[in-house]
């Protein structure tokens, strides 16, 4: 923990990469492992652009659950610790969630790179609208409906899609100019995000791992490993500061 501290009192700049795991301590459920979405839902079923295609209140099944959690849950003190990280050189946040838990906490620069379940987003037109103004109706089981007529569904990427072009093209900036990552709550396995950290390091940034468990970073990509919890141990960090 020394150690880290004094990185980051010796960055100009600070990057964020956060995954599943940061979102899990606030009790949203991961895709994959333990108590996973997937264990109960197939994929290429209820999360993919085919499948909304052919049968979007089978989708919305799903996006009803994501949603619901989402709104119900409540930043924890990681997510709080990042805010106080912009006194001390923080840019920036990429995040793989989907949830908007750090901007709810404070966060300004955040890059969500799988998108939001805040917004909904109409496929026909591309007309876009806050999640909130229909909370009603999803917990009626009413799927939403554009003013076109066309059902609506999460601003978020689904299988079969892209990661928006330019939030990608931002997060290899923002990791290829910084001087320490730190890599929160993520396996580090789905591409192209998982590259991100490797990205950095090549570029001549220090890693900052946390983490329950070890993952593929752990022994090649970073220079420091915090086992344990991001709401744990974020905020012992910004009180050595």
């Amino acid at each position: 923990m020394d150690e880290i501290v004094e990185a980051v009192k010796n960055a100009d700049k600070i990057t964020v990469f956060t995954g599943a795991g940061t979102s899990v301590e606030s009790g949203i459920a991961p895709f994959r492992g333990e108590d996973g979405l997937w264990d109960d839902f197939d994929p290429q079923k209820v999360a993919s652009a085919s499948a909304f295609a052919d049968g979007p209140e089978r989708c919305w099944k799903l996006f009803k659950l994501q949603i619901e959690e989402s709104f119900d849950a409540e930043p924890h003190e990681g997510h709080y610790s990042l805010v106080e990280l912009e006194d001390h050189g923080l840019k920036s946040i990429i995040t793989q969630n989907i949830d908007g838990l750090h901007q709810r906490a404070g966060s300004k620069n955040v890059l969500e790179i799988h998108g939001s379940l805040n917004k909904l987003i109409c496929p026909s037109c591309q007309k876009k609208y806050d999640t909130r103004d229909f909370l009603d109706e999803i917990k009626d089981d009413r799927i939403p409906t554009c003013k076109c007529d066309s059902f609506l569904r999460p601003n978020v990427v689904l299988f079969g899609e892209k990661l928006p072009r330019n939030l990608l093209d931002r997060s290899w900036h923002e990791v290829r100019s910084c001087d320490l990552l730190f890599t929160l709550g993520t396996s580090a396995v789905v591409q192209p995000a998982a590259s991100l950290p490797s990205a950095a390091k090549k570029a001549g940034a220090e890693v900052v791992e946390i983490n329950l468990e070890k993952t593929p970073l752990t022994d090649k990509i970073s220079d420091y490993f915090l086992k344990g919890k991001v709401g744990e141990e974020l905020p012992k960090l910004t009180a050595c500061l």
